[in-house]
């Protein structure tokens, strides 16, 4: 006991030193770590507004509008985009929002794509934010001496430096006219090099305008990935309208793109130290009357069409529309027989093949016994040496092995395709899973494991053992080699000295003639 009480004022000066120090680094860890946690929360709520935005499938209405919008020049609003110019040469088109935007702070994402046959396309793409709506004019299709700020999406190189495509920032209070010769670099707030025409897929631009600071963020189209956007530019100390239009505009010159928007989605961003407000309070009173009362004739029309039609159909009544669609527990029951219908399909597949093997096996194997038949003739004659006769037995002993094995894996598939027929037919017969169904799965899933195993054994085996292959056919008797190129010319001069010494033989022979004569 002497020794626990010597010790306890030891221990509990340790506890104190160890509470002292983590005292200590929890403060300081807070103090570090409480200032990040209010910059982490500094992000603003974001608020989908839909009648600032537009989107596929179902984009523009049958006679040919945008919900919200309004298109001007030759662009042509279909089901899932809207084409702000086709590619044609001198085309400018535009779409714009009916009713101004009443929020200071937003962001857009903007989804299109610059597509066109040439190196070079012409003219750009234009994104706005205006008090006026600039339905037509010489910047992209759109006004000149703009009153807020443009993001232009410039695919020509109109001054020479060789700078295009590119994506520019310029802001306007009414009075700048745009610089076209420049492609407006003398007036950019801000600027990027970017690559936007014929992209595989679709560039994304997220223009966002928080706190008086304008930033641009680009997806280059290269893969996919929605979420997957860059840097592009940022202007700080922008003061934009409170009140504005949003709007897309394109154009043409001498080189023609197609100009295609896919989506343009605004959000409302908040502060979040200020609650977004609802939805209610932006609607005035009156324009919310108009449209209770709307609901409320759409409502009682609907109810004398029901009247009627339950007077005219009285069979169809007491009728659940809900017995007329899919519920969970059929769906999910749907799916699993499905799953095992294509089990079923893949092992009936499985069994083919390897009854095609099995044939094939045999067919080797009474080959093989027909030659070894063969060689024991000979080899009673004293024409076969030892070795052969051994390395022949092996080759048969394992074609014997393997005739086994496969036997065997197309019994495992027979008793599978069995389970599997016997497992749909009480899950038809009962409608639900059960236990058993379960298992039968778990059993098909052993089988499958052990027929893997067994082949993956033979083809080990096979290629451990290349010497127990079948006996290979003779090799043909080589063929004659043909007259090398050295021996042809070799003849052909020898030829020739023989002809010349001829003829020179023969010309003495006449010459002597004439003497003699």
């Amino acid at each position: 006991m002497a020794v626990s009480t010597a010790l306890r004022p030891i221990a509990s000066a340790r506890v104190l030193i160890l509470t002292f120090l983590t005292a200590i680094i929890f403060r300081s860890g807070v103090a570090d770590v409480v200032p990040g946690a209010s910059t982490s929360e500094e992000l603003p709520h974001r608020r989908f507004e839909y009648k600032y935005s537009f989107k596929g499938p179902h984009l523009s209405q049958p006679d040919g509008g945008i919900p919200f919008w309004i298109h001007t020049g030759n662009a042509i609003p279909s089901a899932d985009q809207v084409r702000i110019t086709p590619s044609l040469r001198s085309q400018k088109g535009s779409v714009w929002t009916k009713n101004k935007v009443t929020f200071a702070n937003w962001e857009t994402e903007v989804t299109f794509r610059v597509s066109g046959r040439g190196r070079m396309g012409a003219d750009g793409l234009a994104v706005w934010f205006t008090t006026d709506q600039g339905l037509d004019g010489p910047v992209y299709g759109a006004a000149d001496q703009w009153n807020g700020v443009g993001i232009f999406f410039d695919s020509f190189d109109n001054d020479g430096k060789k700078n295009n495509p590119s994506i520019v920032v310029v802001g306007n209070n009414g009075k700048l006219v745009y610089d076209h010769q420049n492609d407006g670099t003398t007036q950019a707030l801000g600027t990027c090099l970017r690559d936007f025409r014929n992209k595989p897929y679709p560039i994304r631009a997220k223009i966002t305008y928080y706190k008086k600071t304008l930033t641009v963020m680009i997806n280059n189209g290269f893969t996919p990935d929605k979420d997957d956007y860059e840097f592009c530019t940022k202007v700080d100390n922008m003061v934009l309208p409170n009140n504005g239009f949003f709007g897309i505009s394109a154009a043409t010159g001498g080189l023609a793109d197609d100009h295609d928007v896919l989506s343009f989605l605004t959000f409302t961003l908040t502060e979040p130290g200020q609650e977004p407000p609802p939805p209610e309070s932006e609607m005035p009173k009156e324009e919310k009357d108009k449209y209770q009362e709307e609901f409320q004739n759409f409502q009682q029309e609907l109810d004398k069409k029901k009247e009627e039609f339950q007077k005219e159909h009285p069979s169809v009544q007491g009728e659940q529309i809900e017995d007329m669609y899919e519920s969970v527990n059929d769906r999910e029951i749907r799916q699993v027989f499905e799953g095992q219908n294509q089990i079923h399909l893949e092992i009936k597949q499985l069994h083919r093949q390897l009854a095609m093997i099995l044939d094939e096996q045999r067919r080797y194997v009474s080959v093989i016994t027909t030659e070894v038949t063969k060689k024991g003739t000979n080899a009673e004659s004293g024409q076969l040496d030892p070795a052969s006769q051994q390395q022949l037995g092996t080759v048969i002993i394992t074609q014997q092995e393997v005739l086994k094995n496969l036997n065997e894996l197309r019994t495992v598939f027979h008793e599978s395709l069995k389970q599997i027929g016997s497992t749909q037919h009480q899950g038809n017969a009962a409608g639900i899973g059960t236990y058993e169904t379960m298992q039968h799965f778990n059993d098909i899933k052993e089988h499958l494991h052990t027929v893997k195993r067994d082949v993956e054994h033979l083809v080990q085996k096979n290629s451990q053992n290349p010497a127990e292959k079948a006996v290979k056919c003779p090799d043909p008797p080589p063929m004659p080699a043909c007259l090398s190129t050295i021996h042809f010319v070799i003849f052909i001069i020898v030829q020739s000295v023989l002809f010349f010494c001829y003829i020179m033989y023969k010309s003495q022979q006449e010459a002597a003639a004439k003497k003699f004569f």
